[in-house]
Order: structure tokens, then C-alpha cells, then sequence
């Protein structure tokens, strides 16, 4: 089933949709990732957030940033986590797309600038990043 997709700002989440989001955040990148960081790190309140829903149920989820939150002239997009249950569907592929466009309509004149694990170059690479700097 193709999810529901939509996008937000901070100011339009509902309290439920925030905490389902903050769930999704911390079950991947802290407890499944073993990867302890701050994720509330007062960037969200800039963004624009990409939901994907199925049957109300968060299983995809962005953020767009506009340049100058976390890089000085670039946009970004970050925080990019699929539903472990929907995982295979290529919705990482879909969402990523997604917040390019959603940049690049947000944001024309700034490229765009990801962190990311190493172990998804190739993924990020065949979405048209290039990788920079030091693992």
C-alpha cells in the first residue's frame, strides 16, 4: 500500500504526530543504531518535516532545512528514517527524492548538503550526492 504522503512545519504537528515522530527518531538512530546523541537539537522548529502515513501510522520521515541552520549557505535534509516494518519497499529511495524537490522548490539557489553513515554512500551516491571531508 503506497503511504499517505505529506509535509509539514513544526508549528502544524499535531502533539501525537510530533511524539510519533520523536518514537520513530530515537527507536532507529539511538537504540537500533547504538548511536547516543541529542536528537532534539533545536533544529526542528526551522524545518520542514516529510511524513510518510500508512493507515495513520508513521513509517517515513524527513527533515528539510532551509541554509543557515546547519550548514552557513546550503539547505539540507536529515534525520531521513524508514518504519523497520516497512523497510524493502524502497520508501528511503521515495522520501529522499521527495525532500530533494522539496529543497530545491524551497530553496533554489542553494545546493543541498547531507551527514550521513558511511555505510550509505553508495545509496546517497545514486541520488546524486557527492561525498566530502573525513568519514
Amino acid at each position: 500500500m503506497t503511504p499517505h504522503w505529506q509535509t509539514l512545519s513544526f508549528e502544524e504537528f499535531s502533539p501525537e504526530l510530533l511524539y510519533a515522530v520523536m518514537r520513530l527518531r530515537q527507536e532507529v538512530f539511538i537504540v537500533e543504531q547504538d548511536c547516543p546523541y541529542l536528537d532534539t537539537d533545536g533544529k526542528d522548529q526551522a524545518g520542514l518535516h516529510v511524513l510518510g502515513l500508512r493507515d495513520d501510522t508513521l513509517i517515513a520521515y524527513q527533515r528539510c532545512l532551509p541554509p543557515g541552520v546547519s550548514y552557513p549557505q546550503e539547505s539540507s535534509i536529515g534525520r531521513i528514517v524508514v518504519d523497520p516494518s516497512a523497510r524493502g519497499e524502497q520508501l528511503g529511495r521515495e522520501l529522499v527524492r521527495r525532500g530533494i524537490e522539496l529543497n530545491r522548490r524551497q530553496w533554489p539557489e542553494a545546493d543541498i548538503c547531507i551527514s550521513a553513515q558511511a555505510h550509505l554512500q553508495a545509496f546517497y551516491g545514486s541520488l546524486g550526492f557527492v561525498s566530502e571531508g573525513d568519514e
